[in-house]
């Protein structure tokens, strides 16, 4: 239960719910035992009326009724008890997974890119709901059973020394047996949830890729290779299931199989010390319903055991995340004034997961409302140089400077908040046009939001939708075209009135019209903004203050566009291909 531990916290944060269903739970199971101690002086009643005739009949009818009125108004308050009991710790694990949950997903946040880069999202989902499940049954229905057999396991072995110290011992005779066997069953069923947990994981992830990548599954015909798949892990998954349960399956029968053993151990050496005088007849019927008393919660010890192995292993798999620690790290939290000026100087990345030089010694410097175009071969490092400033990463060497301060100095969610970025693959969510673009800013007007989208050359083809703005988009934005997408990805990070606008790669699904008009409503509309914009179309970039060529993570031409052309080298060939395909 090492991993459990981390769990603590949230205990001591609920100690007080706790405490009380722990408390009631007590108090339910000393009313359940009024029945049983009734029962027997039942019993001894009818045996002195019937043997020994040492009490008349209205003496056994009274006490009769009496006890009768007694065990059902023990059993009563034994039942409500017990459902105030549930309620409380129950309640409980909900708490706590709900804090779990939102735990986890503030530490997915807070995670950096190359983060996301390693792990899969199936994964990362997996472990959200079905591990936060299995610990939720831990820290409830296991709890809860845990503390109910605890308080009815002293109540009654408590209460049976002190009616015949000689028979309790003997009746508990298999509890040791039955410790050491739940000690081997549960080490195994560690290893094997686990072991389920992870194949689970495995599944989950291919099938969020396959819905993802539904369109490509079609189009290439890969329906049955795909199905193979899917039945190779469901197998996977089934056969490490059916063995785990194996396990779990000896728990049951092997308490009822000592429980059976405590009630002839009961029967053997009660009844011999009954046909000896040594107790009555109601004692030992009392000795018997005590020990049919625990029958289900030594029965739920397996069960428990089965979900605290499960919900350990399964705490393991959530610790490996809760305990990865961020590579970009924010000390600055000040709010001050953000102008958008940008230098680069002597800066170098290597991305660890590949070992791959991404940017070898970049410099330049843009002021505020400048322009930056970047253009150059698949690779050469034009995305990476905008991640670096969202810092999304830090650099090996050198510096990044916004407003002549080194971003690791910044307020890093100050600079974020003042950047608006246009990705290369726009995300949008499952959501109306509306909310998609509102995203930029979730304060913004109906007036801006329809503003910036006539900005982004959109606001023609959103009014031609059934449902205009407030039209639902599929998944992805699915039902877009690919120019549609990079245009709402565009009015969505003008709606944030950004310092500095980024755009990668953002206007290569439109026409050469469409693109001259976004262009020069964003001139007009981003005379105060910072700009980068990468593009492999030189008509995007060519009015820039001033365009980097890239290769191979390396600036080898800068400059103007009229300067470049003028020299022999990748932007005048590339120029002249794009002119002659026109």
């Amino acid at each position: 239960m090492g991993e459990l531990k981390y769990l603590n916290k949230f205990f001591y944060h609920y100690r007080k719910r706790i405490i009380t269903g722990i408390i009631i739970t007590i108090v339910a199971r000393i009313f359940a035992l009024v029945a049983p101690n009734l029962v027997g002086d039942s019993i001894t009643l009818i045996e002195e009326y019937s043997l020994k005739n040492s009490i008349d009949m209205d003496v056994l009818k009274k006490g009769l009724l009496k006890n009768i009125i007694f065990i059902v108004l023990s059993a009563l308050a034994s039942g409500i008890l017990t459902f105030i009991m549930r309620q409380t710790l129950i309640n409980v694990s909900r708490y706590i997974e709900f804090d779990l949950k939102n735990e986890i997903f503030q530490k997915y946040q807070e995670l950096n890119i190359s983060f996301y880069k390693n792990n899969r999202i199936g994964d990362l989902m997996n472990r959200i709901s079905e591990d936060v499940s299995k610990v939720r049954m831990y820290v409830g229905p296991a709890l809860m059973y845990t503390i109910n057999t605890i308080s009815l396991f002293v109540i009654i072995i408590t209460y049976m020394l002190s009616i015949d110290i000689k028979l309790t011992l003997y009746t508990i005779i298999p509890l040791p047996i039955l410790s050491l066997l739940i000690y081997k069953l549960s080490r195994q069923i560690n290893i094997k949830s686990k072991s389920v947990q992870e194949s689970l994981s495995r599944l989950t992830t291919f099938s969020q890729e396959s819905f993802s990548g539904i369109s490509i599954i079609k189009s290439n015909t890969i329906e049955d290779k795909v199905n193979d798949f899917m039945s190779d892990f469901s197998k996977d998954t089934k056969l490490k299931s059916i063995d785990l349960a194996k396990f779990q399956s000896w728990f049951f029968p092997m308490m009822l199989l000592l429980i059976g053993l405590s009630n002839i151990i009961v029967i053997f050496i009660g009844g011999n010390q009954y046909i000896n005088g040594s107790i009555p007849l109601g004692v030992l019927a009392e000795f018997i319903i005590y020990v049919n008393m625990l029958t289900w919660p030594v029965a739920t010890v397996g069960w428990v055991t089965s979900i605290v192995q499960q919900a350990d292993a399964s705490q393991k798999r959530i610790n490996e995340f809760l305990s990865e620690k961020n590579d970009i790290v924010a000390n600055n939290y000040e709010e001050y004034d953000f102008k958008g000026e940008i230098s680069f100087k002597d800066v170098c990345l290597t991305y660890k997961e590949t070992n791959v030089k991404a940017l070898d010694k970049i410099n330049f410097k843009i002021e505020r409302g400048q322009s930056l175009g970047i253009i150059g071969s698949v690779g050469s490092g034009k995305s990476t140089l905008l991640e670096l400033i969202l810092r999304n990463y830090d650099v090996d060497k050198g510096e990044v400077l916004l407003d002549n301060k080194n971003i690791k100095n910044h307020n890093l969610s100050l600079v974020r908040e003042n950047i608006g970025y246009v990705p290369q693959s726009t995300f949008l969510f499952s959501d109306t046009i509306y909310n998609n673009i509102k995203f930029g800013d979730v304060n913004a007007t109906e007036k801006e939001i329809k503003y910036y989208s006539e900005i982004a050359c959109l606001q023609n083809e959103i009014l031609s939708f059934p449902e205009k703005y407030f039209s639902v988009l599929g998944e992805r934005g699915i039902n877009l075209s690919g120019g549609q997408k990079q245009r709402l990805a565009i009015a969505r990070a003008l709606l944030k009135k950004p310092k500095i606008l980024m755009l990668d790669d953002s206007l290569s699904a439109l026409d050469t019209e469409t693109e001259r008009n976004v262009i020069r409503n964003l001139r007009e509309e981003t005379n105060s903004i910072t700009k980068i914009i990468v593009s492999h179309r030189i008509s995007t970039i060519e009015k820039c203050d001033l365009i980097l060529v890239l290769d191979k993570g390396k600036v080898i031409q800068a400059g103007k566009h009229e300067n470049l052309y003028l020299e022999s080298g990748y932007y005048r060939e590339t120029y002249d291909k794009q002119k002659r395909k026109k």
